[in-house]
């Protein structure tokens, strides 16, 4: 953008304010017991001992790839900024950091083709990240920035781990435990049995699980990070494999992570996510006979009084149980049907162990999320086996198929097509009986219901209610050994490996006898350097290279495997709080002010407007975040409760999700696509400010937009007219005519510019009062509804009515800056220094106090007294035609209107000459004069 096309000198303003907030460090949190400097502005307005309240303000802390941010990417960002500096107004010490979850496969995958260490890549992409971030005047805490791959930082991930791998969940007080408090059975006596009982109880745990293997990427793959069979990151086939990893026990609080969403405050379709992924069902456990073995299959339903209706039996294709189950032949008179797996362009296969191989591979290279899929076509393959129904002794056919996972339940159902919509398609597919034993309401088919009826075709529970057929096919099940009342999570345990170089080492070797944690003393275990990241020819971790690194001087062993991306951020809030401890993860009394209740030593000043929330006030990210994430992290935090290390049980009070910022197009933001729009083009073409406000201006903050450049226009022609409203338009013509010249460094520009010489120590009219406090009023409603968008409108209100004024009054204007700072803070500051530097305003003026720049400003309150409307504009009408309008007062009578209306000049010469039939009064809103012609 050429200099004359600009409505304001941001390009000056904006990187003297920038620089100004860093030197001062204007907006560093202060922590209990913490010396404050004297000058500081926080000191100024709160004084140097007590603190008030806090406000701890969070963004979900970027991965920062090297491509750098999109225009989307700083929305929460802004939002979460301008309630920092609004808290800030109102009063509270407010806490708002920034740092970096910077271990992931992308640093990774570009060391294994350049051979760059991962953490030159990852510095060089934080810088960018952080470079892009403060020119957008974000007013964080930098001096508590984190990064997830400091050592400093990860010593205290390691340390977490160390906490789960040494703690158990003990079921009678439900919480967790160390591990010490374990009481062992009598009849375990010898070391290695003690051992193995303890490490079959702990937090932490090692498991063979099935995991998404990408053997091409050399490492185990979450679930979200696996489309449509191949990875997210490089479109490599992924298979499913079982393999040795570390486990976490989160199903052990599985009820507590329902039962403590409720005074969460969060929006209900977010606590719905959670607990569908938590997914508690209440059910029966039902024993099946399998084959004709004495082994017993149990399998999990909610549905008990459906088992007279099960036709056939599903188990996930990984089930080891298959193996010991499968015939050598085909039984006779097996459709072909039930040998191609439904797979289209399969032929049957020979037997039933071909058949197993064959749909075990096909089923390992999709992920859980493509299995469970309910509108893909069902496939399965019948395994030759037979189970025996244990309420009629039928004998029903064993099947595998891949909507069943092994990681629900016990990884087999009793399919009930009839009462599924699973089932019903797969029975349909395969030509497989369908029994009717439940009957619907009048007018809804009974096949494919799945609510409440009554029982039909069914035994003993025949003519009963669902709620009695479940209770006493369950008081049956248990009074015959056949099965008993439970409850099932869908929540599975958190697969917490990985086998990747860039990630947190384990802080545990091995031996013949097992493994065992490193001592704390020993933290941080670094990961060793490495000339080549890829994994091994054997296929082990790239930390297996290490040889040196692996071997311990006794013998031991490392672990090779890595956490995963996700360690990191499952408690980087807390970090935040104390980030310079190197004796401890965070001071208790720290800890304690920022989540937990202002300690009773530590003198607090009087609230100040608004609610003081345990734990963190407002946490504001992407909805694609909304269910691993934060469960994770609340398991982590219960976990730390527990142990007396937290000092509340829930981390997140306030949880908001913005919507996505779509590119022009209307589609997502993506290199691929070439719709990536950089905030350092809209900052250099129109600055930081408009940038800010145009992100809040397009619409709500939860609603998914679409970006559109030439709308910054609007907002930065609005800051334009803020300018104009202050500055004198002569400096301003000598202030360019000195840019042009180049006579002068930034700041002794910025100093020609004078005020305009209508702003005046000149007091208010009435009508200047009420339009600001009118103004005051909606912007801190809409701040407090966070209504971002509305509130912007009610200062672009303002300013169309300031504009207007021949007289200015500074007391007014100052007011306004107030309210601007949030939104623009930039311009906001350098106006707010000229009305000081004016003598205006001076800072021992009563509308600012001691304190010098607007950070620290107390927030305007509105008088709704001044809001009420003395007089009012009053229609009138002859005939239902408007006429006329007439000024009266706001609690004139009924009598005082008529005689108001009858009095004006217009309606008397209307009027004259004709009869007045009947005046009509609707008081505040008109009087109409009825008349005959």
């Amino acid at each position: 953008m050429s200099f004359k096309r600009r409505q304001y000198p941001f390009h000056l303003i904006e990187p003297k304010w920038q620089r100004h907030w860093a030197s001062e460090e204007t907006f560093r949190a202060w922590n209990p017991r913490e010396e404050r400097p004297a000058d500081h502005p926080f000191t100024l307005r709160h004084g140097s001992t007590a603190l008030p309240p806090k406000y701890y303000v969070l963004d979900m802390f970027p991965y920062p790839s090297g491509q750098g941010l999109h225009v989307g990417h700083p929305e929460g960002y802004t939002a979460t900024d301008i309630l920092a500096r609004y808290r800030r107004a109102l009063g509270y010490n407010v806490l708002h950091p920034m740092g970096w979850d910077a271990f992931g496969l992308p640093a990774e995958q570009y060391a294994v083709k350049t051979g760059q260490h991962p953490r030159k890549t990852t510095e060089e992409n934080i810088s960018n990240f952080r470079r892009q971030i403060k020119s957008l005047g974000f007013s964080y805490d930098w001096s508590r920035e984190i990064n997830t791959t400091d050592p400093d930082y990860f010593k205290w991930t390691q340390w977490i781990f160390l906490k789960l791998y040494q703690s158990w969940f003990n079921p009678e007080p439900n919480k967790a435990e160390p591990i010490d408090s374990l009481k062992i059975p009598d009849e375990i006596s010898s070391p290695a049995e003690t051992r193995n009982y303890r490490d079959e109880h702990r937090l932490a745990y090692i498991s063979e699980a099935p995991v998404n293997w990408c053997p091409e990427l050399g490492t185990v793959l979450a679930n979200e990070e696996v489309i449509d069979g191949k990875s997210e990151v490089g479109g490599f086939p992924v298979i499913r494999k079982p393999m040795r990893q570390w486990m976490l026990r989160i199903t052990a609080y599985a009820d507590r992570l329902l039962e403590d969403l409720v005074p969460l405050d969060w929006s209900s379709s977010l606590k719905e996510m959670q607990r569908n992924w938590i997914g508690r069902s209440e059910g029966a456990e039902v024993q099946f006979s399998l084959g004709s073995s004495d082994r017993q299959m149990p399998v999990f339903t909610t549905r008990p009084d459906t088992l007279f209706g099960a036709t056939y039996m599903v188990f996930a294709p990984e089930h080891s149980l298959i193996d010991e189950l499968i015939p050598e032949e085909w039984p006779e008179g097996i459709p072909d049907g039930w040998k191609t797996g439904g797979i289209s362009g399969s032929e049957p296969k020979t037997n039933p162990k071909e058949a197993i191989r064959f749909y075990r591979e096909y089923a390992s290279k999709k992920s859980d999320l493509e299995r469970t899929d309910l509108a893909k076509e069902k496939t399965g393959i019948f395994t030759g086996a037979y189970a025996l129904n244990p309420v009629n002794q039928e004998k029903i056919p064993i099947w595998i198929a891949d909507y069943v996972l092994i990681s629900y339940g016990t990884g087999a159902i009793m399919a009930v097509p009839a009462h599924d919509s699973r089932d019903l398609e797969f029975a349909r597919q395969f030509n497989l009986p369908v029994r009717e034993v439940v009957k619907s309401p009048e007018n809804e088919d009974s096949i494919g219901f799945t609510g409440n009826g009554t029982s039909i075709n069914s035994g003993m529970l025949t003519g009963m209610a669902t709620p009695d057929a479940k209770k006493t096919i369950i008081a049956w099940l248990e009074e015959n050994g056949k099965g008993r009342k439970t409850i099932q999570f869908k929540l599975r345990d958190w697969l917490f490996s990985r086998q990747r170089y860039w990630g947190e080492p384990f802080p545990i070797a091995w031996d013949e006898n097992g493994h065992e944690c490193l001592t704390e003393e020993s933290l941080p275990l670094l990961p060793p350097d490495l000339e080549d990241y890829h994994p091994t020819k054997e296929g082990q971790p790239p930390l297996a290279r290490a040889t040196e690194w692996l071997n311990l001087p006794d013998g031991k062993r490392r672990e090779t495997n890595t956490m995963p991306q996700w360690a990191g951020s499952c408690w980087y809030y807390l970090r935040y709080l104390d980030p310079s401890n190197q004796q401890a993860l965070c001071d208790p009394a720290v800890e304690n002010y920022w989540m937990g209740t202002i300690p009773e030593s530590e003198e607090s000043s009087s609230p100040p407007k608004g609610i003081v929330s345990k734990g963190i006030d407002l946490y504001v990210g992407g909805a694609e975040h909304a269910v691993l994430h934060l469960l994770y992290a609340r398991f982590w935090h219960k976990v730390l409760f527990d142990l007396g290390l937290v000092s509340t049980s829930e981390p997140f009070f306030k949880l908001v999700n913005q919507g996505l910022i779509m590119g022009e197009d209307g589609q997502k933001m993506s290199k691929s696509r070439g719709n990536v729009i950089s905030p350092d083009e809209i900052v250099l073409d129109y600055g930081a400010d408009s940038f800010r406000l145009y992100e809040m201006f397009i619409g709500p903050l939860e609603m998914v937009k679409p970006w559109n450049t030439k709308g910054v226009e609007g907002v930065y022609r609005f800051l334009g007219r803020v300018w104009r409203l202050f500055i004198d338009e002569k400096a301003e013509k000598e202030f360019n005519q000195k840019c042009v010249s180049g006579q002068a460094d930034p700041d002794q520009l910025l100093e020609v510019i004078q005020l305009d010489f209508r702003i005046s120590n000149a007091p208010p009219t009435k009508e200047q009062t009420k339009s600001l406090h009118a103004c005051i009023q909606k912007t801190t409603e809409d701040l407090d509804g966070m209504r971002f968008n509305t509130a912007i409108s009610a200062l672009m209100i303002f300013i169309n009515e300031a504009m207007t004024w021949s007289e200015r009054p500074a007391k007014i204007l100052v007011e306004f800056l107030k309210l601007l700072q949030p939104f623009a803070p930039h311009l906001a500051e350098e106006l707010f220094k000229k009305l000081i530097e004016s003598r205006l305003l001076s800072p021992e003026n009563e509308s600012t106090g001691s304190i010098s720049g607007l950070s620290y400003q107390p927030w305007p309150e509105f008088n709704r007294d001044l809001l009420i409307e003395d007089e009012w504009l009053m229609p009138i009408q002859i005939n239902g035609k408007l006429r006329d309008r007439v000024t009266v007062p706001t609690g004139a009578s009924k009598e005082d209107l008529e005689t108001a209306a009858l009095a004006s000049e217009k309606i008397q010469k209307l009027i004259e000459g004709k009869q007045v039939r009947k005046v009509i009064v609707v008081p505040r809103k008109l009087v109409n004069i009825a008349i005959t012609s």
